[in-house]
């Protein structure tokens, strides 16, 4: 039942990261043979702007962060006969949206946070760290991360229906933040089928989890 799940999940992502990429949402600006780079549109407000690079900045923090969540996790449980396939199924898909949005924040001249190695090192730890627990807790992790990063995505969602939709990069980047979250909630569906709620304190595990990333979503707001 798991594995048709994880295929869709690859399968689907592959087929959008190469409809984006050939979308010329972004292109190498010192190559003089490249098409103009599409750019945030300049008939918004600074608030708007503002909310924009949080945005975006967040975004691209939270996929460093869950690439670490997964590879922490995969350095523990990769040789597991069934967790292993799994995890390194979403970590390949993680290692894509990061990519995206990488190139996304050079697009829009996006300032990273500068909590970006701290990103790293704590993912990966808590991704060790509830891999070492068992694969119940290495699940109830990626639910408690996904909830929250689902969340935040449909907010985010809501926020850019503000945004003026003339300019083409607007309607690209609800398109890549729809399709992310559509990710993540399959990912969260995975961690659910694998026993995730069997974890031990299951409760008390996720809601440290969860508060934790929230907390992180607000710094990276800031700095």
């Amino acid at each position: 039942m798991l594995r048709p799940i994880a295929s869709r999940i690859s399968h689907s992502f592959s087929r959008d990261f190469r409809r984006f990429l050939a979308s010329r949402a972004y292109t190498d600006p010192s190559n003089s043979n490249s098409p103009a780079v599409t750019t945030t549109p300049t008939n918004i407000t600074v608030k708007q702007r503002n909310e924009l690079d949080s945005a975006l900045r967040i975004d691209q923090a939270g996929e460093i962060a869950a690439n670490a969540i997964y590879h922490g996790q995969h350095f523990i449980l990769g040789r597991d006969p069934v967790a292993g396939p799994l995890i390194k199924e979403m970590w390949e898909q993680e290692k894509k949206h990061i990519e995206v949005m990488d190139k996304l924040q050079v697009q829009h001249n996006i300032r990273p946070t500068i909590l970006t190695p701290i990103a790293r090192v704590a993912g990966f730890g808590l991704g060790a760290v509830t891999a070492l627990m068992g694969k119940e807790a290495a699940m109830a992790c990626t639910e408690a991360v996904e909830t929250v990063i689902g969340e935040h995505y449909n907010d985010q969602l809501k926020e850019m229906e503000s945004l003026p939709s003339d300019n083409p990069s607007v309607p690209l980047l609800r398109e890549v933040v729809e399709e992310f979250r559509d990710d993540e909630l399959e990912h969260l569906e995975i961690a659910v089928v694998n026993h995730a709620q069997r974890a031990p304190a299951h409760a008390l595990l996720s809601s440290f989890i969860g508060a934790g990333c929230k907390i992180a979503i607000e710094l990276c707001r800031r700095v």
